[in-house]
């Protein structure tokens, strides 16, 4: 069974190969994205994100929820020499993290259902498991961000998460706060990880890095990167090759 809504302004799509798979179980799923995106999101005007950012809300009243997506995003702002940040000019933004995080939740919560061969996807990052309706590695493709109808390489993954960062989705919206600027010397980097939070988070960080960040994730146990650049030219780490294989 597969099924598509639009979530958090973003497509959604999930996919469930098991026969056990019922109508109940993605309305779980869809539901559980709306319940993120009416706490989270920076654009609704009664979320908890936004009470919060107006002063309307202490930090010892926020939920377990907002608690921990901070303390996850602390965690990766150390990993990453502060190249993760979810604070932008007096505001807290947690959407860097969200978006992988809430995949991440979402196929937790099918596994502990008991499914093993499933897809989740919000807006390009997946998170995937087993394998698809032909017994096969779930293949993913990597767009190329100068030719958004092309893909540049094409990986096999099952029980792993994957992420992009780019400048082609949505114009410029990498921060690197680090030295207070936008990201431009490179185009697109992707992240594959054990799971899709891993990747997402990564993801966003390497490329606040610039090209610094693909050497970054050769030295992350667990991650595989695959960066563009302007001048077109990719580079990858070390294990990458076996994905695409």
């Amino acid at each position: 069974m597969k099924e598509q809504r639009i979530i958090m302004g973003m497509p959604v799509v999930i996919e469930i190969v098991d026969s056990s798979a019922s109508t109940e179980i993605f309305e779980e799923i869809f539901s559980y994205l709306i319940s993120v995106d009416e706490r989270f999101s920076t654009y609704k005007k009664d979320s908890e994100i936004t009470l919060y950012n107006e002063g309307k809300i202490a930090e010892e009243n926020l939920s377990d929820e907002m608690k921990k997506v901070f303390r996850l995003s602390e965690e990766t702002k150390k990993i990453t020499g502060n190249y993760f940040d979810i604070s932008y000019q007096g505001k807290i933004d947690p959407s860097g993290l969200v978006k992988g995080w809430a995949i991440y939740n979402s196929a937790l919560i099918l596994r502990k259902k008991g499914f093993k061969n499933f897809y989740v996807e919000i807006a390009g990052d997946i998170e995937v498991a087993g394998l698809n309706k032909e017994g096969k590695k779930w293949a993913i493709g990597i767009r190329n961000p100068f030719n958004k109808k092309e893909n540049v390489k094409v990986v096999y993954l099952s029980d792993r998460g994957i992420a992009t960062s780019g400048l082609y989705e949505r114009g410029e919206h990498i921060y690197n706060p680090k030295e207070k600027k936008s990201v431009t010397e490179i185009a697109s980097l992707t992240v594959i990880g054990k799971n899709i939070y891993e990747a997402d988070r990564f993801a966003t960080a390497c490329f606040a890095m610039g090209k610094k960040g693909i050497y970054f994730l050769e030295k992350m146990p667990g991650l595989e990167g695959y960066m563009i650049d302007n001048d077109k030219i990719a580079t990858f780490t070390t294990g990458f090759e076996e994905y695409a294989i």
